[in-house]
């Protein structure tokens, strides 16, 4: 069995595209999808954040969110990874890196809402 320090510690690293080192069913053991009608925001605030994702993470991630200086953010990429784990990098960010804490700007169900809209593809305006 995994412990919870070396299960958090791979969904971290998985979030940021950083398992090396984890066997891959250590990093996956914790994955789990954010259901799509997590926490939804008013639709001016679900405008607001979906700008955001592309403009603002868009600027590192790549504007369509299939990577650049940060790792791609399409669904395809994002399934496998621990949802909480990546709401939790949007909030605090990631030290060491170039991955901002975000939590000036979003709550955390928003980033919640956010990882849902990525997990499911569902990145347009809305």
């Amino acid at each position: 069995m995994v412990s919870a320090v070396r299960l958090a510690l791979a969904a971290a690293l998985a979030a940021a595209g950083w398992a090396g080192g984890m066997a891959d069913s250590d990093a996956e053991e914790g994955a789990a999808a954010v259901p799509v009608s997590a926490a939804a925001p008013n639709a001016a605030r679900a405008r607001e954040l979906i700008a955001l994702l592309k403009h603002d993470c868009g600027s590192c991630h790549g504007m369509r969110l299939t990577g650049g200086l940060g790792p791609a953010l399409t669904a395809e990429a994002l399934r496998a990874k621990p949802a909480d784990s990546l709401a939790a990098t949007i909030v605090s960010g990631r030290p060491g890196t170039a991955m901002p804490p975000w939590r000036r700007f979003l709550s955390e169900a928003e980033a919640q809402w956010l990882v849902a809209r990525m997990v499911s593809g569902d990145v347009d305006a809305h």
